[in-house]
């Protein structure tokens, strides 16, 4: 056990099961009152106030020019994830982080089921950037903003990542919030299970015991020069031409 402990990353003492379950039974406490909190900010959320936003706002889909009433799909609800965008950059230069976030949004039913629809609004061409939809092999709806960007965030750094939610109350629309940065984090489940390993992210900003493998966020977005779930598609025989006419 010690030679295994020597030629690898470090790792937490061994103890037996009851200290264990001691340690963990403090710790459950401290994520029991985080869950409460969070709760509570769930809460403090729903009650913010909302602005208008006009409806009439254009965006490109699949069948050409729409609004963004025609976005909600008929529901109530919409969540929008604007997709950083390199205009006539290759596959492997687009952006890791809203690749890496936008892969794991696959399963939707759900959220229909609240009477919520989930889209993505590209920050740079239509086109373009579908290709790089079907070469990721995404199905949510797909729509360039990149004319309207002014308009849908206002007060806001364009070329950021960012969630937006809305509100449609008939042919109003109104925006009840919006993150960005690690707020995006919404749309990840691999990171929130990476934090239940031993050793998390394994990222340098992380609070760890020294020892244990840290590296650079790029390390996991990114592997050999491209956003990391390129390869899978790759290796399935897909195509990441953007090139017009190569869909």
């Amino acid at each position: 056990m010690k030679d295994i402990m020597r030629n690898g990353p470090g790792a937490p003492k061994i103890v037996g099961r009851s200290t264990f379950q001691v340690e963990l039974n403090a710790l459950r406490r401290r994520e029991k009152a985080h869950t409460r909190e969070g709760d509570a900010i769930a809460s403090a959320r729903r009650r913010l106030p909302m602005v208008e936003v006009d409806g009439a706002t254009p965006l490109i889909g699949e069948r050409g020019a729409v609004t963004l009433l025609d976005a909600f799909e008929g529901r109530r609800m919409l969540i929008a994830y604007y997709f950083m965008w390199h205009a006539g950059h290759p596959a492997p230069e687009q952006c890791e982080g809203c690749t890496w976030v936008t892969s794991q949004v696959r399963e939707l039913s759900y959220i229909h089921s609240r009477d919520v629809t989930f889209a993505v609004f590209c920050q740079g061409p239509y086109e373009e950037s579908a290709r790089y939809r079907d070469f990721m092999g995404w199905e949510m709806p797909w729509y360039s903003a990149q004319d309207s960007l002014d308009t849908l965030l206002v007060g806001r750094r364009v070329g950021r990542m960012h969630i937006v939610c809305y509100l449609r109350q008939g042919s109003h629309v109104f925006e009840t919030y919006w993150t960005t940065i690690r707020g995006v984090e919404a749309m990840d489940n691999s990171y929130r299970l990476l934090d239940l390993t031993v050793y998390g992210r394994q990222e340098t900003w992380e609070d760890s015991p020294t020892g244990w493998p840290q590296g650079d966020i790029m390390d996991t977005l990114r592997t050999n020069g491209r956003p990391t779930s390129q390869w899978s598609r790759l290796k399935a025989g897909y195509s990441d031409d953007l090139r017009p006419g190569r869909r």
